[in-house]
């Protein structure tokens, strides 16, 4: 299955394990990955608010170059997924806002025609691919492993934008990826709050709070690590973390791992070439539960 794929900026800066995680797992799941090298960041919500003109511009091309493909858009971050998931939105219900943007894109020799489907990995693995054809490759089951999912913000809100009110489903799927993979998922509260990353820099207490309250929910709840398809959510949860242990005055010591790392774990792939040995928060004790023979 050929999609149009667009990483986004933290999966090949900050979290250059997700990208590679990726780029393992793509074949063994029969994704043909055809990458927009040249499509711009987002802009992650910030540029929407200071200039949404030039922020619906630039998505708006991104958009295109997928539509070019003849392939869906495929993210591996949530809040590319929900930028480009609201710009869409946007663009097919303004044909004035369309018409403008498209003036725009005429500089770059692309035009939009407001047709590209938005799709995390997360809801490709259900929807597109299914949870019956990946079954059969799960080579080492994680039974043991208790998994918390973290969803965060951008892939569940605004429910109108990224098609939730269609398909409510879509708030479980995480929970439905752990139970495929053979571990346990962990049910608390924090799973769809926002992990505060988007006040670090102008709040940063805060932020660590938020950070340090999930991550000691799930801790407590019995989780062994969490699960989460945002790169943003995991540079909280799991850079921050040591921080945020200053700020709730506790230990917390819970690994952060991206979806496609604990899909390629399950597959079969070792955990270096994954790259679990290279997260801030150690993912030794959790690999420790796992067989790692395959």
């Amino acid at each position: 299955m050929k999609v149009a794929f667009w990483p986004g900026c933290v999966s090949k800066g900050a979290c250059p394990e997700l990208y590679v995680s990726m780029q393992k797992i793509a074949p063994t799941l029969g994704l043909e990955l055809a990458e927009l090298y040249e499509a711009p960041c987002t802009g992650a919500g910030v540029l929407t608010e200071q200039n949404p003109e030039l922020a619906y511009s630039l998505n708006a091309l991104t958009l295109a170059m997928a539509e070019r493909e003849g392939a869906a858009l495929m993210t591996i971050c949530s809040t590319c997924q929900g930028v480009l998931s609201g710009a869409q939105y946007k663009l097919s219900h303004d044909e004035e806002l369309l018409q403008r943007v498209n003036g725009t894109l005429l500089e770059s020799g692309f035009q939009y025609g407001a047709t590209t489907e938005v799709k995390h990995l997360l809801w490709m693995l259900v929807e597109d691919i299914g949870l019956e054809r990946i079954r059969p490759l799960v080579k080492r089951k994680l039974t043991g492993l208790a998994v918390a999912p973290f969803y965060g913000c951008y892939i569940l809100r605004p429910e109108e934008h990224l098609g939730l009110r269609e398909r409510p489903e879509r708030s479980t799927y995480l929970e439905q990826i752990i139970e495929l993979v053979g571990a346990t998922p962990v049910e608390y509260h924090g799973k769809s709050k926002c992990c505060g990353f988007p006040m670090l820099t102008f709040n940063r207490d805060t932020s660590l709070k938020m950070a340090g309250k999930h991550l000691l929910e799930a801790k407590n709840k019995g989780a062994d690590v969490l699960v989460t398809p945002c790169p943003l959510c995991h540079l909280n949860l799991d850079g921050q973390q040591p921080d945020a242990e200053g700020v709730v005055k506790e230990q917390i010591g819970t690994p952060i791992f991206h979806l496609p790392q604990l899909l390629g774990l399950a597959f079969g792939f070792e955990p270096e070439e994954l790259r679990l040995n290279r997260h801030v928060v150690s993912t030794k004790l959790a690999l420790d539960k796992v067989e790692l023979k395959v």
